[in-house]
């Protein structure tokens, strides 16, 4: 009659898994566990299983993080391409240039955030930037998102109405709108500063190669 037992325990001597021995004998796990649970030499190979299994597993995350990685900037690359690809085809086109320009001057640069975004209290440049957005770079209208930062003394519905108009943008796309201390000084913020802004981290990536396209073409 087989000693379940005694294999198990030259088993488990070799440094097995309790997971390895029930699959190789059909003892349950927790039947192992009641046998060497309390067992000195078993707990240590339980603790070098463990550091392995870790070892293991950090090993293979650091492989998927890498590749993964390795995806991503060869997404953005895609990007990059296509912006060198169309710079010579809008290079002629006076909105492109003027809105690259503009958001080279005016727009959030930081890259990693995904945001194009652009602030300002002029609605000349907001209505620029919005046609460099839906003619140029050919963002959907329901993609952009609009944002109001306000006097306390100003009212919102108007500058809302003021700032939709301007912009192409439906109120309903707007944003909360954020209220700053003060009265506002001169009539050059009667309607308060517009943020326009679409999420996108490859149409940044694209703008903002365009920008030093543009730089070195100069």
């Amino acid at each position: 009659m087989r000693n379940d037992k005694h294999i198990a325990e030259k088993s488990r001597r070799m440094g097995k898994s309790y997971r390895k021995i029930s699959q190789e004998l059909g003892i349950p796990k927790s039947t192992l566990s009641n046998w060497f649970s309390g067992i000195k030499w078993s707990q240590r190979i339980k603790n070098d299983l463990t550091r392995k299994a870790n070892y293991v597993a950090k090993k293979r995350l650091r492989l998927v993080n890498k590749a993964r990685q390795k995806m991503w900037e060869q997404w953005r690359e895609n990007f990059r391409k296509e912006a060198k690809r169309e710079f010579p085809k809008l290079l002629n086109n006076p909105l492109f240039v003027l809105g690259t320009a503009l958001y080279w001057g005016e727009g959030d640069h930081k890259l990693e955030n995904g945001n194009v975004r652009l602030i300002n209290t002029d609605p000349r440049i907001i209505r620029l930037f919005s046609k460099f957005l839906l003619d140029i770079a050919r963002v959907q209208p329901e993609k952009l998102i609009a944002s109001l930062i306000l006097y306390p003394d100003l009212s919102e519905k108007t500058c809302k109405n003021f700032w939709s108009r301007v912009s192409n943008v439906p109120i309903s796309q707007f944003q909360k709108t954020q209220f700053i201390q003060g009265r506002h000084p001169t009539k050059k913020t009667a309607y308060g500063m517009c943020t326009l802004q679409v999420y996108s981290r490859g149409l940044k990536e694209k703008i903002l190669t365009w920008i030093d396209l543009l730089y070195r073409h100069h």
